[in-house]
């Protein structure tokens, strides 16, 4: 019986070295990157006469993120905060930008962000963590609600693309339930992003129960048990009043 036991052990002991692994890497390589996009805004902001304002990328919950959080715009008039907040979505690598004091989302003034922007903002998101449900149902657990509003921030950006959500399941049960399962996940969180602001018409839901699993990882392994997203490379749709910085 130990012996049998032991590949089981080995393949647990490889996917959890897998996972810290990607942990780790993600770990690193986000604050270095907020870090970095921080420097490069805060000069943009110089430039464009921000006085005290300040370019946060991080999410609510602190991690990092190309999505920066604009302050200390509060005395400056709303021609010089729609030039700070054009100055830094200008910057290489800056996604859809919010200020503080308002509402409204910034974007690049004739820069548009490029689908595979969002779709890749979105899997460094998931790289680290995942999107749960409670047990053999498609209820999205109350602890995922965070990471579902940082997954609608990174697509907000690239409205007017079509985003595919897929659903995936390991293979422990009968492949007909798995199939149905997986849909009613993916259409969990298709419904999720919509009361976010995402809109339907840009979102489909899928399901491929067993059939994909992650690389590396048995049929069975409950890691498989996720969704993706991928952006279909369409044209975005051009801003319009709403998407730049306005009144507070």
């Amino acid at each position: 019986m130990a012996i049998l036991s032991r590949p089981f052990a080995i393949i647990a002991a490889g996917a959890a070295l897998v996972g810290a692994l990607a942990l780790a890497g993600a770990s690193a390589v986000g604050p270095r990157l907020a870090v970095e996009l921080e420097g490069k805004a805060a000069r943009a902001i110089a430039e464009a006469g921000g006085g005290a304002a300040r370019a946060h990328f991080r999410s609510a919950g602190g991690w990092p993120s190309r999505h920066p959080l604009l302050t200390g715009g509060e005395r400056l008039d709303e021609g010089r905060r729609a030039r700070v907040a054009r100055a830094v979505a200008a910057v290489p690598g800056v996604g859809g930008i919010r200020w503080a004091d308002g509402t409204a989302l910034a974007r690049g003034g004739t820069v548009q962000p490029r689908p595979l922007d969002c779709q890749q903002d979105v899997e460094a998101l998931l790289r680290s963590r995942t999107i749960r449900f409670e047990e053999g149902s498609a209820r999205i657990d109350a602890a995922s609600g965070e990471l579902i509003d940082e997954v609608s921030g990174a697509l907000r950006p690239c409205l007017g693309s079509i985003i595919a959500i897929t659903g995936h399941t390991d293979a422990s049960g009968p492949e007909p339930g798995n199939l149905e399962l997986s849909l009613s996940r993916a259409e969990a969180v298709r419904q999720a992003l919509m009361r976010r602001g995402i809109s339907s018409d840009g979102l489909r839901a899928r399901g491929v129960g067993s059939r994909s699993p992650v690389v590396g990882l048995e049929p069975t392994d409950p890691a498989n048990r996720r969704i993706e997203f991928s952006v279909i490379a369409t044209e975005p749709i051009q801003p319009t009043p709403i998407d730049t910085p306005g009144p507070r």
